[in-house]
């Protein structure tokens, strides 16, 4: 057993210093003095928001980007507070704004792929950039991403998402968790292999969207407008699929105020990587779920004496240096503050991260105010 579980810690080290290897290998991007010329339409689908839409919206209305070259188009995915009063509120109190609200129609079984799909045919221009209501853009989103697109042949950019955090366990474990996925994200772009992006800070070109038959395939599945789709353009025309890394681009949006939302929330994102078109983006999956497992057996051989506890402690510290290598390239950038609860985050992390992938073959998530499954 102390051999297999070695081999197992084995791969996933090695798949991780791949990572850490494609990490370094995306440059950060720094916007120059270019006149901008792209219109942008900035999609929020949104659904019960009203504490979350004022941060948002006052964050677009400080972008520093022309006003005539872009466009706020909201849709309400059926809300039951004062979302869409509070929009038309401020609609009035800003009309040199160009925005649009508008009503879902479900066709499938995902609310925001079809919110997304609702607005795409009224966009009279060619790029398309996606955000969720509860985040916050930087001033110079817009900016950033005009003066790469003019000087990159691009027609889908992925960016970086970080959370405001609270000094509690939940929330840095939340931070440290999400600095796993944005490094394994850069990583596997800096590998040309990229699988996996957010939707709340997501850009593409109608036309390509168009390309790829936007959300076909996949608006069974209740989330992943964001990862299938990108998942389709890497097998499509990989070359025009880039990951932009910039501060000036990361949006930062909040964490979930209870462990009960947080694994709604991860058994959400867990339940579509069984879909996953990407072949690496699969076994990725896969090598985490079954290095994180390593670990959980582990410990269980260790309570029971059936493994030396030199061993025991080798296992944990591969994996706690390797982790924390990844964690603290990302987390450096795009925090650049202390990561927090690292080691008890660290010896929590592989029994939070067994249990969701387990339940999300049978049980189902709430996503909301609804239930999928």
């Amino acid at each position: 057993m102390t051999i297999l579980l070695a081999l197992v810690l084995y791969i996933y080290v090695l798949t991780i210093s791949h990572l850490i290897y494609g990490y370094g290998k995306i440059k950060t991007y720094y916007h120059s003095k270019i006149n901008p010329k792209i219109f942008f339409a900035i999609i929020i689908p949104f659904r019960n928001e009203e504490e979350n839409l004022p941060h948002l919206l006052e964050s677009i209305k400080k972008l520093n980007y022309p006003k005539d070259l872009f466009e706020i188009v909201l849709v309400d995915d059926f809300s039951l507070d004062d979302s869409v009063k509070l929009i038309y509120k401020w609609r009035m109190e800003n009309g040199e704004f160009q925005t649009t609200l508008l009503e879902n129609l479900r066709i499938s079984n995902s609310p925001k792929k079809d919110a997304i799909s609702r607005a795409i045919p009224i966009l009279k221009n060619e790029w398309i950039i996606t955000t969720d209501a509860d985040c916050v853009v930087p001033e110079n989103w817009l900016l950033t991403l005009d003066n790469y697109i003019q000087n990159n042949k691009v027609s889908m950019i992925a960016g970086a998402v970080s959370y405001f955090c609270k000094p509690s366990f939940l929330h840095y474990f939340q931070q440290l968790d999400l600095m796993s996925l944005q490094g394994a994200t850069i990583g596997s772009f800096g590998l040309d292999i990229g699988f996996m992006c957010n939707g709340a800070n997501f850009s593409y070109t109608k036309s390509f969207f168009k390309e790829l038959n936007g959300f076909s395939g996949n608006d069974t599945i209740a989330s992943g407008d964001d990862v299938f789709l990108l998942q389709k353009a890497m097998r499509y025309n990989p070359e025009k699929v880039h990951y932009l890394k910039s501060k000036d681009t990361t949006v930062s949006t909040k964490p979930d105020e209870s462990w009960h939302d947080l694994f709604q929330q991860r058994l959400r994102w867990a339940s579509k990587t069984s879909s996953y078109s990407s072949v690496f983006g699969k076994d990725l999956a896969l090598i985490v779920f079954f290095g994180n497992l390593a670990i959980v057996i582990s410990w269980i051989l260790f309570l029971i004496e059936k493994i030396e506890p030199l061993y025991f402690g080798i296992f944990l510290l591969i994996k706690f240096v390797f982790d924390t290598i990844l964690l603290q390239k990302t987390t450096r950038y795009f925090t650049n503050k202390r990561m927090r609860f690292l080691i008890l985050a660290s010896l929590f992390y592989p029994f939070f991260c067994v249990t969701i992938a387990l339940c999300s073959f049978f049980v189902k998530y709430e996503w909301k105010g609804r239930k999928f499954r």
